[in-house]
């Protein structure tokens, strides 16, 4: 924490909504989310999908910069990514959710998980529970998945939403593609 408060002072919180699946906790950013996000970040897998210039995070300063981007995008735009909690445990597992910075080709629904839970179908359990989220608070008729054409992984997790593959689009000079997962009738 910043600063201590004092006696019967209340610091700003954010109460957002918190979604539960049968694993998992999607819920808001809070400050203890910053190391293991940092460190998330940090494995060269996750960063060559994740950060803008596809570079592991190296620093703990640049870490606490895209915690804050992320709990920003909530008071800014009124939703955002959620972290991922493994129930089990507690620990942070990754961050999905809305996505939708100025500029930005649409109204996204991405994912990101730690390595430690990969391979888990964190993943997917919890883009579904984002994406059915996003359609129960939004008017959209479909939502989008910015996609790089060498992330067959989350290629895969696309495919499992139901999701198809739409456009090429060029995502911070490299090529990406645009799946579309549609409103259920």
């Amino acid at each position: 924490m910043i600063a201590i408060p004092k006696a019967g002072a209340m610091p700003g919180r954010m109460n957002g909504p918190v979604v539960e699946t049968p694993r998992l906790i999607l819920r808001q950013w809070r400050e203890s989310d910053i190391a293991p996000y940092t460190e998330m970040l940090a494995d060269p897998a996750s960063a060559r999908f994740i950060t803008v210039d596809g570079r592991p995070v190296t620093d703990p300063m640049t870490g606490w910069r895209h915690t804050v981007v992320m709990a920003g995008h909530w008071i800014v735009h009124g939703v955002g990514m959620f972290v991922v909690e493994d129930k089990a445990s507690g620990a942070f597992a990754g961050r999905v959710g809305p996505w939708c910075p100025p500029g930005w080709p649409g109204f996204e629904i991405g994912w990101g998980i730690a390595p430690a839970f990969r391979g888990k179908g964190y993943a997917s359990e919890a883009a579904r529970a984002a994406v059915d989220w996003a359609f129960a608070h939004f008017d959209n008729d479909h939502v989008i998945h910015c996609i790089d054409r060498e992330n067959v992984a989350s290629q895969g997790v696309a495919r499992r939403l139901g999701a198809e593959r739409d456009r090429e689009i060029d995502l911070f000079g490299h090529v990406a593609d645009i799946w579309i997962t549609k409103r259920p009738a």
